[in-house]
């Protein structure tokens, strides 16, 4: 609709703010718009910036980076009160040892990204369990983020979406909107091959596939995983869809 707000807000220190409202549930209501936010790290954001994301009102930022990610660019609006469900990269570091091995090529590096996306699933789930713990007593607006703002983020806004019951073909399409809008940071790694840099640089759908294959065969299937994986009960989804959807 013309009349919607801008999903994607084009900040010059963090390219891939976006908004998960206005998206149609199964039950015919809509995500509110202006409430939560999904993000690449905030420590970078221009003083333009600032005003912008203080003009949202956002007031929490839930931050999935590991330590000396969070360290390395804490976050520049002072009044947003900074959550950590911490979740360490360990990506870069596997790809290091196949470079050693002399075993790196592209498609081992896209099974290096599914494979930590089911990580997220099998190590990492107390992480999600705690964001939605925040999400029904934290006061909207609100930001998720971790470094680039589409591997534990991505999962963690499927995951958001697909509590609120939006369906899989728009999550997918929400998730892959990363890869229009992200701006890549190479520097660190720019010492690897270019379809490596591709595989880690963007999202593909294979990756979010390989995260909910993990949650089958852990779970048997996604609402069994919000249930008794996230802790989700009936309760807490009525009070969660009450909260993040309107009419």
């Amino acid at each position: 609709m013309s009349d919607s707000p801008a999903r994607h807000l084009a900040l010059q220190g963090a390219s891939n703010f976006r908004d998960l409202g206005g998206y149609a549930t199964l039950d015919g209501r809509t995500t509110r718009w202006r409430h939560i936010f999904r993000s690449n790290h905030l420590g970078q954001l221009t003083a333009a910036d600032i005003e912008i994301v203080r003009a949202l009102g956002v007031k929490s930022a839930f931050d999935f980076r590991g330590v000396e990610e969070r360290a390395a660019g804490a976050c520049v609006i002072n009044e947003i009160a900074v959550h950590s469900l911490p979740i360490e990269p360990t990506v870069v570091a596997s790809l290091r040892a196949e470079l050693a091995r002399g075993a790196l090529t592209g498609p081992v590096a896209l099974e290096l990204m599914r494979e930590s996306y089911r990580n997220y699933v099998r190590h990492n789930t107390n992480s999600f369990r705690m964001l939605f713990g925040h999400l029904l007593e934290d006061r909207a607006p609100l930001v998720i983020h971790c470094t680039a703002g589409k591997d534990r983020t991505g999962f963690a806004s499927a995951l958001i979406l697909h509590a609120l019951g939006v369906p899989d073909d728009v999550i997918a399409e929400d998730y892959l909107l990363t890869n229009r809008h992200y701006r890549r940071d190479t520097s660190s790694v720019s010492d690897l091959p270019d379809d490596v840099l591709d595989a880690i640089g963007s999202v593909n759908a294979s990756y979010l596939a390989a995260a909910f294959d993990a949650v089958s065969r852990d779970y048997g299937d996604v609402e069994t995983y919000l249930r008794d994986g996230l802790k989700l009960g009936a309760a807490e989804r009525t009070a969660l869809k009450e909260r993040y959807l309107q009419a």
